[in-house]
C-alpha cells in the first residue's frame, strides 16, 4: 500500500458516540399524521397492490404500466418495509406516496411513449458511466463532466420526477423543478445533514437514481429504510429489466430537453457497482469510469448517509444495524465490480483513484479525456466555474465516523483490505480515529 495517508480529509478526529439526531420537525409532522389518523381525518397508508394500482389507475386515467416486471421488486420491497423497516406514521404515509408515485410515473411514461414514438427511436450512444462505491467521489466527477456542453447529463428535478406531467411538450413550462425545491426545503428541515453529504438543487447534475426506483429497483430503498432482506433479494436477481426501463426513461428525459441525440450522455450511481452485467446487455456500447477511495471512509460515509435518511423515517433507526449492514453492503458491491470487470475490455475502461482526484483534478480530468479520446482544453472554464460553486453548495463538511456505527477501522480492513491492495488505495482515516 504505498500511497500517503492523508489525515482526517473527512472524518472527525475526536467523534461523539452517537450520529446526529434528526429535527424536531420531524417529529411535529409525525404526531400531526399520528392525531390525524385516530381522529379519522387521515385514512391510515395502505401498501397493498390492489388499493395503490387502483389510486395511480384513477389518477393516470390509464393501466397501462409496460413492463410489468416491477411488480417483482414492488413485491419484495412492500414485504420488507412490512416486516423490517418499522416505519412511524408519517414513515408508512411517505412510503405509500413514493409507492404510488413510481406507479404514476410509470402510467404517464407509456403515454408519452404512446404519443411520441420518436422517443423510443432515439439513440443513446456511447454513455459515460462513472462506476464506484457510494461515498467514493463519483458525484463530483460527474458533475465535472456534466460541465462539459458535449455531454448529455440529468438534473435533479428529472431524477426525483423522471417523467413530465400529462401535456408537456418541450419548452412549454415545466412543474417538476417546482416541485424539487419544494422537496428540497422539506428535506431542509427534516434533516439538513442529508443536504451536507450530498448538496444540490433542482438543476445540478444528478445521477440516474431515480430512473431505476421507476422499476422499484435498487439501493436507494436501502439507504431510505432498514430493509436488509430487499437488499438480499435484489442482489439475487437479474437486473436486465430495471436497466432496460432506465434506457426508455433516458430516451424520454433527452427528448423532454431537446438535445442531440448524439450528445452521450454521463451517468453515474453506486448501484452499478452490483448490476454491471445488466448494465452491459443494455449498454453494450458505454465507457466506464472506476474510482476508488479507502473503504473506511466508504462505509463511514455510507453509513451515515443512510442513518440520516432512515432516522427520519423510523423511531428504531439503530446505527450499529445500519453500519453492520453497509459494510456488507460495500463488500458485496466490490465483489461484483470486481467479478464483471473481466467482461469490458481495458480500452474501454480507466480507474480513478479518490485522494488523486482531491490532490489535483485537473490532472484527473486530462486522464479523464484523454481515456474518453476528447479535448480537455475546451470544458476546462466551465469545470472551473462548477469547481467553485461547489465549494459554495458544500459550506459545511461532512463528519461522520466508524465508531457511531459500532464500527473500527480494523474491522474495515479486515473486510476490505484485499480491495485497498488490488488498486494501491490511500488511506485518509486519521491517526485519532485509527487509535
Amino acid at each position: 500500500m504505498g500511497r500517503k495517508v492523508l489525515k482526517g480529509l473527512h472524518l472527525i478526529a475526536t467523534p461523539s458516540t452517537r450520529p446526529a439526531r434528526r429535527t424536531r420537525f420531524v417529529d411535529a409532522v409525525k404526531l400531526a399524521v399520528k392525531l390525524g389518523m385516530k381522529a379519522g381525518l387521515m385514512a391510515p397508508p395502505s401498501l397493498e397492490r390492489e388499493v395503490l394500482f387502483a389510486r395511480a389507475i384513477a389518477k393516470a386515467g390509464s393501466d397501462n404500466f409496460g413492463d410489468r416486471w416491477f411488480e417483482q421488486p414492488l413485491a419484495a420491497l412492500k414485504n420488507a418495509i412490512e416486516s423490517e423497516a418499522r416505519l412511524h406514521e408519517a414513515g408508512q404515509m411517505l412510503a405509500a406516496m413514493q409507492f404510488e408515485k413510481v406507479l404514476v410515473d410509470r402510467l404517464w411514461a407509456q403515454q408519452y411513449f404512446a404519443a411520441h414514438p420518436e422517443i423510443l427511436a432515439r439513440p443513446l450512444p456511447y454513455p459515460v458511466f462513472i462506476v464506484g462505491p457510494m461515498r467514493s467521489g463519483t458525484t463530483r466527477l460527474h458533475r465535472l463532466l456534466s460541465a462539459d456542453h458535449r455531454f448529455s447529463h440529468m438534473r435533479s428535478f428529472e431524477t426525483l420526477c423522471p417523467v413530465p406531467y400529462p401535456g408537456f411538450t418541450p419548452g412549454s413550462d415545466d412543474v417538476r423543478p417546482r416541485l424539487a425545491k419544494r422537496v428540497r426545503r422539506i428535506a431542509l428541515l427534516a434533516n439538513p445533514n442529508t443536504l451536507t453529504i450530498h448538496p444540490t438543487g433542482p438543476f445540478e447534475p444528478e445521477e440516474e437514481l431515480g430512473l431505476l426506483v421507476n422499476s422499484m429497483w435498487g439501493m436507494k430503498h436501502e439507504a431510505q429504510w432498514f430493509i436488509p432482506s430487499y437488499g438480499r433479494w435484489c442482489e439475487r436477481q437479474d437486473a436486465t429489466p430495471a436497466y432496460r426501463q432506465m434506457a426508455r426513461l433516458l430516451k424520454l428525459i433527452g427528448w423532454s430537453q431537446q438535445v442531440s441525440s448524439l450528445r452521450p450522455f454521463v451517468l453515474k450511481t453506486p448501484q452499478h457497482m452490483l448490476d454491471l452485467p445488466a448494465l452491459l446487455q443494455v449498454f453494450p456500447d458505454a465507457r466506464f469510469i472506476f474510482t476508488h477511495r479507502d473503504p473506511q471512509a466508504v462505509v463511514g460515509s455510507s453509513a451515515s448517509l443512510a442513518w440520516n435518511q432512515t432516522c427520519i423515517h423510523s423511531d428504531h433507526a439503530d446505527p450499529v444495524q445500519i453500519g453492520e449492514e453497509w459494510l456488507r453492503k460495500t463488500r458485496v458491491q466490490i465483489e461484483r465490480m470486481q467479478a464483471a470487470r473481466d467482461q469490458i475490455a481495458p480500452s474501454r475502461m480507466i480507474d480513478i483513484a479518490y485522494d488523486d482526484v482531491e490532490r489535483d483534478w485537473r490532472g484527473a480530468m486530462a486522464r479523464i479525456y484523454q481515456f474518453l479520446d476528447l479535448e480537455v482544453a475546451p470544458a476546462m472554464p466551465a469545470m472551473e466555474t462548477y469547481s467553485h460553486k461547489a465549494k459554495r453548495l458544500k459550506r459545511h463538511p461532512h463528519h461522520y465516523a466508524l465508531a457511531q456505527y459500532g464500527l473500527s477501522p480494523g474491522r474495515v480492513m479486515e473486510e476490505l483490505g484485499d480491495y485497498v491492495q488490488r488498486y494501491d488505495i490511500a488511506a485518509e482515516w486519521a491517526e485519532a480515529e485509527r487509535g
